[in-house]
């Protein structure tokens, strides 16, 4: 069997259902730091499984062989860490296939070196700046799609200033903005205001429709460069539509009335 017959959207054949399954579940913790998804839902996880109790095999595959190696590493790294924190797991093997990088990425992350130990030709410092980025740039967008969806339940631009993560419907919107406001260490609680910078700072109120297109630039970003490595994807390794899911579902309006 060859890697592009390979097709998960779970734990396959594994010696301990149970581990694999909590592995499967820290995996999907995991995300691409450029279109903000987890691996699991992206189909980059090609194998999971428990070998023998304890030890873990892990196979990740990416839409081409020149996805960019920082982007590879940081979700390769974040697997492995993901991973090895689960309770039961002794030993992991972690693999990159079928990417021009694949042996330093997949040497440094056995030898569980950082970037820049891995890639020292290439540069000196870690990625801790770029994954910043990313994530500013995924709590940006993340405001925006709430907004989007408060302002079609009934809110307007002139009351999102004092929309709170109490006012958004429970599940996976005010989650997921939990979610991203806690990679950047703001505040969580119910009473925090919803449309705030990276640095927590509400966003001033005759800026909002300007802040509120430019997060929308930024979401409508992340959405097509998802999808179009979907498609990438796909049509790399056949059978991958299996092992791909949506990104959200849909909250019907009729939920949101109440939330005004």
């Amino acid at each position: 069997m060859t890697l592009a017959d390979l097709s998960v959207s779970g734990p396959t054949g594994s010696a301990d259902p149970e581990l694999a399954a909590s592995v499967w579940q820290a995996l999907s913790t995991v995300v691409d730091p450029e279109l903000d998804e987890p691996i699991t839902g992206l189909g980059f996880v090609s194998e999971c499984r428990v070998a023998e109790p304890g030890a873990v095999r892990i196979r990740l595959r990416l839409p081409t062989a020149f996805c960019s190696p920082s982007f590879a590493y940081l979700m390769a790294s974040d697997a492995a860490d993901a991973v090895r924190a689960v309770p039961g797991v002794t030993e992991l093997t972690l693999t990159l296939d079928d990417h021009s990088d694949s042996r330093a990425i997949n040497a440094g992350i056995a030898a569980q070196l950082g970037f820049a130990r891995a890639f020292p030709a290439e540069t000196e410092t870690e990625v801790h700046e770029l994954r910043w980025i990313f994530q500013r740039k995924a709590h940006q967008a993340f405001v925006e799609r709430a907004c989007r969806v408060m302002l079609a339940a009934g809110w307007t631009v002139e009351t999102l200033p004092r929309l709170r993560l109490m006012d958004l419907p429970a599940g996976w919107l005010r989650d997921g903005l939990r979610r991203r406001r806690a990679s950047l260490h703001l505040v969580l609680g119910d009473h925090a205001l919803v449309c705030v910078d990276e640095f927590g700072l509400p966003w001033p109120i005759d800026e909002v429709p300007r802040r509120l297109r430019f997060a929308q630039a930024v979401r409508v970003s992340i959405d097509g460069n998802a999808h179009f490595c979907r498609g990438l994807l796909r049509t790399r390794y056949p059978g991958a539509a299996d092992d791909q899911r949506e990104r959200h579902e849909l909250i019907p309006l009729t939920l949101l009335r109440s939330t005004r």
